[in-house]
Protein backbone atom coordinates (compact mmCIF):
# COMPACT_ATOMS: atom_id res chain seq x y z
CA UNK A 1 0.00 0.00 0.00
CA UNK A 2 1.41 3.28 -1.18
CA UNK A 3 1.13 6.48 1.31
CA UNK A 4 0.64 10.22 0.33
CA UNK A 5 0.51 13.35 2.73
CA UNK A 6 -0.47 16.63 1.61
CA UNK A 7 0.92 19.78 1.88
CA UNK A 8 -2.05 21.34 3.79
CA UNK A 9 -5.38 20.66 1.78
CA UNK A 10 -6.75 18.53 -1.01
CA UNK A 11 -8.24 20.62 -3.21
CA UNK A 12 -5.47 22.29 -4.14
CA UNK A 13 -4.09 19.76 -6.22
CA UNK A 14 -0.62 21.48 -7.72
CA UNK A 15 -0.27 22.42 -3.65
CA UNK A 16 -0.45 18.88 -2.75
CA UNK A 17 2.64 17.26 -4.12
CA UNK A 18 0.12 15.93 -6.86
CA UNK A 19 -2.69 14.89 -5.43
CA UNK A 20 -6.14 14.11 -6.67
CA UNK A 21 -8.98 15.78 -5.67
CA UNK A 22 -10.49 13.03 -3.43
CA UNK A 23 -7.22 12.96 -1.46
CA UNK A 24 -5.67 9.67 -2.99
CA UNK A 25 -2.37 9.94 -5.50
CA UNK A 26 -1.83 9.57 -8.81
CA UNK A 27 -0.82 5.91 -8.18
CA UNK A 28 -4.16 5.07 -5.73
CA UNK A 29 -2.83 5.59 -2.79
CA UNK A 30 -3.98 6.25 0.60
CA UNK A 31 -3.98 9.44 3.07
CA UNK A 32 -2.03 9.25 6.20
CA UNK A 33 -4.90 10.47 8.52
CA UNK A 34 -2.70 11.32 11.45
CA UNK A 35 -0.90 14.28 9.84
CA UNK A 36 -4.31 15.36 8.77
CA UNK A 37 -5.73 15.13 12.21
CA UNK A 38 -2.68 16.97 13.48
CA UNK A 39 -2.92 19.33 11.11
CA UNK A 40 -6.06 19.77 11.47
CA UNK A 41 -5.63 20.29 15.26
CA UNK A 42 -3.21 22.96 15.17
CA UNK A 43 -5.49 24.93 12.45
CA UNK A 44 -8.42 24.81 15.33
CA UNK A 45 -5.88 26.18 17.81
CA UNK A 46 -4.90 28.72 15.38
CA UNK A 47 -8.29 30.18 14.48
CA UNK A 48 -9.34 30.25 18.54
CA UNK A 49 -6.43 32.42 19.23
CA UNK A 50 -7.16 34.21 16.21
CA UNK A 51 -10.75 34.61 17.85
CA UNK A 52 -9.53 35.89 21.40
CA UNK A 53 -7.46 38.27 19.19
CA UNK A 54 -10.55 40.00 17.51
CA UNK A 55 -12.19 39.87 20.77
CA UNK A 56 -10.21 41.62 22.45
CA UNK A 57 -8.79 44.28 19.60
CA UNK A 58 -12.43 44.52 18.31
CA UNK A 59 -15.24 44.31 21.34
CA UNK A 60 -13.11 45.25 24.51
CA UNK A 61 -12.69 41.91 26.40
CA UNK A 62 -9.68 41.56 28.39
CA UNK A 63 -6.40 40.87 26.69
CA UNK A 64 -5.48 38.43 28.87
CA UNK A 65 -7.82 36.37 27.10
CA UNK A 66 -5.30 36.25 23.91
CA UNK A 67 -1.89 36.87 26.05
CA UNK A 68 -1.15 34.15 28.96
CA UNK A 69 0.84 31.65 29.66
CA UNK A 70 -1.27 28.84 28.48
CA UNK A 71 -1.77 30.24 24.85
CA UNK A 72 1.68 31.74 24.54
CA UNK A 73 2.85 28.06 25.01
CA UNK A 74 0.16 25.98 22.59
CA UNK A 75 0.75 28.95 19.93
CA UNK A 76 4.72 27.99 19.15
CA UNK A 77 3.04 24.49 19.80
CA UNK A 78 0.63 24.41 16.76
CA UNK A 79 2.74 27.00 14.84
CA UNK A 80 5.65 23.95 15.34
CA UNK A 81 3.54 21.42 14.23
CA UNK A 82 1.78 23.28 11.32
CA UNK A 83 5.60 24.22 10.09
CA UNK A 84 6.97 20.51 10.87
CA UNK A 85 3.97 18.47 8.94
CA UNK A 86 4.67 20.87 5.99
CA UNK A 87 8.40 19.98 5.90
CA UNK A 88 7.23 15.76 6.28
CA UNK A 89 5.01 16.78 3.00
CA UNK A 90 7.87 18.45 1.23
CA UNK A 91 9.12 14.34 1.16
CA UNK A 92 5.72 13.60 -1.36
CA UNK A 93 5.99 16.41 -3.32
CA UNK A 94 7.02 16.46 -6.96
CA UNK A 95 7.93 20.27 -7.06
CA UNK A 96 8.70 22.23 -4.09
CA UNK A 97 9.73 25.46 -5.55
CA UNK A 98 6.60 25.16 -7.44
CA UNK A 99 4.32 24.75 -4.20
CA UNK A 100 6.36 27.44 -2.68
CA UNK A 101 5.70 29.86 -5.45
CA UNK A 102 1.84 29.24 -5.48
CA UNK A 103 2.08 29.24 -1.24
CA UNK A 104 3.75 32.89 -1.65
CA UNK A 105 1.65 34.05 -4.80
CA UNK A 106 -1.45 33.15 -2.21
CA UNK A 107 0.52 34.63 0.85
CA UNK A 108 0.55 38.07 -1.74
CA UNK A 109 -2.94 37.93 -1.78
CA UNK A 110 -3.37 37.74 1.99
CA UNK A 111 -1.02 41.02 2.07
CA UNK A 112 -3.34 42.83 -0.34
CA UNK A 113 -6.50 42.19 1.68
CA UNK A 114 -5.28 42.54 5.12
CA UNK A 115 -3.57 45.92 4.19
CA UNK A 116 -7.21 46.83 3.04
CA UNK A 117 -8.02 45.86 6.45
CA UNK A 118 -5.63 48.11 7.87
CA UNK A 119 -3.95 44.40 9.48
CA UNK A 120 -1.74 43.68 7.43
CA UNK A 121 0.35 40.81 7.03
CA UNK A 122 3.72 41.18 5.43
CA UNK A 123 5.33 37.89 7.01
CA UNK A 124 2.54 35.20 8.37
CA UNK A 125 2.56 31.61 8.55
CA UNK A 126 1.79 31.23 4.75
CA UNK A 127 4.59 33.59 3.84
CA UNK A 128 6.92 31.36 6.08
CA UNK A 129 5.65 28.09 4.60
CA UNK A 130 5.98 29.20 1.40
CA UNK A 131 9.25 30.81 1.69
CA UNK A 132 10.17 27.09 3.78
CA UNK A 133 8.95 25.08 0.55
CA UNK A 134 10.72 27.97 -2.03
CA UNK A 135 14.06 27.49 -0.26
CA UNK A 136 13.95 23.81 -0.02
CA UNK A 137 13.46 22.73 -3.28
CA UNK A 138 16.27 24.91 -4.00
CA UNK A 139 18.70 24.08 -1.99
CA UNK A 140 17.28 19.65 -1.56
CA UNK A 141 20.75 18.58 -2.98
CA UNK A 142 22.50 20.17 -0.57
CA UNK A 143 20.71 18.95 2.44
CA UNK A 144 19.67 15.37 1.01
CA UNK A 145 23.93 15.06 0.95
CA UNK A 146 23.50 15.17 4.95
CA UNK A 147 23.68 11.86 6.27
CA UNK A 148 19.97 11.10 7.79
CA UNK A 149 21.44 10.10 11.46
CA UNK A 150 23.25 13.34 11.76
CA UNK A 151 20.26 15.32 10.47
CA UNK A 152 18.91 16.06 14.24
CA UNK A 153 22.19 16.39 15.07
CA UNK A 154 22.24 19.28 13.29
CA UNK A 155 18.98 20.89 12.79
CA UNK A 156 17.89 20.96 16.82
CA UNK A 157 20.91 23.21 17.70
CA UNK A 158 19.75 25.36 14.92
CA UNK A 159 16.76 25.35 16.01
CA UNK A 160 17.60 26.62 19.72
CA UNK A 161 20.44 28.81 18.75
CA UNK A 162 18.26 30.55 16.43
CA UNK A 163 15.28 31.02 18.68
CA UNK A 164 18.18 32.05 21.18
CA UNK A 165 19.65 34.67 19.15
CA UNK A 166 16.35 36.15 18.10
CA UNK A 167 15.46 36.65 21.72
CA UNK A 168 18.88 37.94 22.84
CA UNK A 169 20.98 38.99 20.45
CA UNK A 170 20.45 42.86 19.30
CA UNK A 171 20.89 43.09 14.87
CA UNK A 172 19.17 46.82 14.22
CA UNK A 173 20.09 48.95 11.07
CA UNK A 174 19.22 52.04 9.48
CA UNK A 175 18.85 50.89 5.74
CA UNK A 176 15.42 50.47 5.13
CA UNK A 177 16.37 47.01 2.84
CA UNK A 178 18.78 45.41 5.30
CA UNK A 179 16.48 46.43 8.17
CA UNK A 180 13.27 44.54 6.61
CA UNK A 181 15.28 41.71 5.83
CA UNK A 182 16.77 41.85 9.38
CA UNK A 183 12.43 41.84 10.54
CA UNK A 184 11.91 38.37 8.11
CA UNK A 185 14.81 36.35 9.70
CA UNK A 186 13.08 37.48 13.56
CA UNK A 187 15.03 40.33 14.21
CA UNK A 188 12.10 43.63 15.62
CA UNK A 189 13.29 46.62 14.41
CA UNK A 190 13.23 49.76 16.39
CA UNK A 191 10.15 52.23 15.58
CA UNK A 192 6.26 52.19 14.80
CA UNK A 193 4.65 50.09 12.97
CA UNK A 194 2.33 51.61 10.35
CA UNK A 195 -0.11 49.13 8.60
CA UNK A 196 -1.12 52.11 6.20
CA UNK A 197 2.85 52.63 4.77
CA UNK A 198 4.04 50.28 2.04
CA UNK A 199 7.42 49.32 2.35
CA UNK A 200 9.30 51.88 0.01
CA UNK A 201 7.34 54.60 1.66
CA UNK A 202 9.34 56.69 3.81
CA UNK A 203 8.83 56.17 7.62
CA UNK A 204 7.86 52.83 6.95
CA UNK A 205 9.14 49.97 9.86
CA UNK A 206 8.62 46.69 8.89
CA UNK A 207 5.73 44.97 11.59
CA UNK A 208 3.12 42.24 10.51
CA UNK A 209 -0.16 40.70 12.37
CA UNK A 210 0.25 37.06 12.34
CA UNK A 211 4.17 37.60 12.10
CA UNK A 212 5.90 34.38 11.72
CA UNK A 213 9.57 35.04 10.55
CA UNK A 214 12.26 32.32 9.14
CA UNK A 215 14.02 31.91 12.38
CA UNK A 216 13.70 29.27 13.79
CA UNK A 217 10.98 28.36 12.16
CA UNK A 218 13.15 27.00 8.40
CA UNK A 219 15.29 24.56 10.95
CA UNK A 220 11.68 23.36 12.10
CA UNK A 221 10.66 22.84 8.88
CA UNK A 222 13.98 21.36 8.06
CA UNK A 223 13.60 18.60 10.81
CA UNK A 224 10.52 17.90 8.86
CA UNK A 225 12.16 17.17 6.15
CA UNK A 226 14.20 14.54 8.03
CA UNK A 227 10.92 12.68 9.36
CA UNK A 228 9.33 12.87 6.11
CA UNK A 229 11.75 10.58 4.38
CA UNK A 230 11.00 7.83 7.01
CA UNK A 231 7.47 8.53 6.89
CA UNK A 232 7.75 7.85 3.04
CA UNK A 233 9.82 4.76 2.98
CA UNK A 234 6.99 3.07 5.82
CA UNK A 235 9.63 3.04 8.32
CA UNK A 236 7.26 4.33 11.45
CA UNK A 237 4.59 1.36 13.06
CA UNK A 238 1.97 0.15 11.49
CA UNK A 239 -0.70 2.04 14.05
CA UNK A 240 1.19 5.39 12.27
CA UNK A 241 0.08 4.58 9.17
CA UNK A 242 -3.63 3.11 10.02
CA UNK A 243 -4.32 5.54 12.74
CA UNK A 244 -8.45 7.55 12.71
CA UNK A 245 -9.24 9.95 14.53
CA UNK A 246 -12.97 11.76 13.96
CA UNK A 247 -13.28 15.35 12.75
CA UNK A 248 -10.01 17.01 12.71
CA UNK A 249 -8.85 15.06 9.53
CA UNK A 250 -11.20 16.60 7.83
CA UNK A 251 -10.45 20.10 9.01
CA UNK A 252 -7.09 19.17 8.29
CA UNK A 253 -7.32 18.23 4.41
CA UNK A 254 -9.02 21.81 4.34
CA UNK A 255 -6.23 23.93 6.48
CA UNK A 256 -5.46 26.01 3.81
CA UNK A 257 -8.87 26.72 2.50
CA UNK A 258 -9.66 27.57 6.39
CA UNK A 259 -6.45 30.06 6.96
CA UNK A 260 -7.22 32.31 4.29
CA UNK A 261 -10.88 32.38 5.13
CA UNK A 262 -10.75 32.32 8.72
CA UNK A 263 -9.89 36.09 9.83
CA UNK A 264 -11.80 37.94 7.19
CA UNK A 265 -14.77 36.12 8.02
CA UNK A 266 -14.29 37.11 12.07
CA UNK A 267 -13.53 40.53 11.36
CA UNK A 268 -17.04 40.41 9.57
CA UNK A 269 -18.42 38.84 12.53
CA UNK A 270 -16.83 41.76 14.61
CA UNK A 271 -18.20 44.43 12.22
CA UNK A 272 -21.31 43.23 12.03
CA UNK A 273 -21.39 42.52 16.25
CA UNK A 274 -20.25 46.12 16.49
CA UNK A 275 -22.45 47.47 14.24
CA UNK A 276 -25.86 45.93 15.99
CA UNK A 277 -23.80 47.81 19.39
CA UNK A 278 -23.97 50.84 17.88
CA UNK A 279 -20.09 51.30 18.15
Amino acid sequence: MQYNVPMETDDESSLAGGQKENGKSAKGGKRIEIIDALRGLAVSLMVVHHFLYNLAAFLGAPWWLYSNPVFDVLQAIFIGVFVFLSGVSSRFSHSNVRRGAMAIALAAGITAVTYAMEMTIWFGILHLLGSCMLFFGLTQRLWDRVPRAAMPAVFVPLIAASAYARGNVALTSGTLWVRNVLSVLGWRQPGRFDPKLLPWQPGFVFGSFDYQPLLPWVFVFLLGTWAGLYIRERKLPGWFYDFKAPVFPKIGRKALLVYILHQPVMYGIMMGVLALMGA
